[in-house]
């Protein structure tokens, strides 16, 4: 029986300091209107590219939301982020295709270039890494998307130099 090591998921230290006055008018446009809660949130992360936790405080001080309800749905709903994330988001397709066509080899070769695990960031916030239940393009399997661009029918080589050439040209 082999025993694989587990491996600690990377600490985030979050070092940015938010301008929480950015929000100022969009908390001003939904407060004390029904349903404002998700229409606060998506602006916020808009404005920042994730949920700071400085502005669920702001939030909750201003509008009189609880924050248990606000990380309630921050969490339960895959469009909030609660970290920063990188410029180009990666996702791998897992659906049943992708999975069948070995798409855990994909990402793994990513994780271990990027070094990164599946939900992190690299460390100069440029990639995120995601596997995702399905990007919808079975044909293609295995298939990543990166921002608007679909790669299919993918090797992790391939994965791994499609990342690279990315880096390169953000290098330059």
């Amino acid at each position: 029986m082999r025993i694989e090591r587990i491996k600690k998921h990377k600490e985030y230290q979050i070092n940015d300091k938010v301008d929480l006055s950015l929000i100022d008018a969009l908390i001003a446009k939904y407060n004390g209107k029904k349903g404002n809660l998700i229409p606060i949130l998506q602006g916020t992360q808009q404005t920042f590219g994730y949920i700071p936790n400085e502005a669920f405080v702001k939030i909750a001080d201003e509008t009189g939301l609880k924050l248990s309800d606000m990380y309630g749905v921050a969490t339960f709903y895959a469009q909030f982020r609660l970290k920063p994330v990188g410029k180009y988001i990666i996702k791998v397709c897992h659906g049943t295709a992708c999975h069948v066509q070995n798409a855990n080899l994909i990402t793994e070769a990513l994780q271990e270039y990027l070094e990164v695990l599946d939900g992190e960031t690299t460390d100069d916030r440029l990639f995120t890494l995601e596997s995702v239940a399905c990007l919808g393009c079975c044909s293609l399997a295995p298939a990543m998307m990166i921002s608007d661009d679909t790669f299919a029918k993918l090797t992790g080589k391939e994965a791994v130099n499609i990342v690279k050439n990315i880096k390169i040209k953000e290098s330059n």
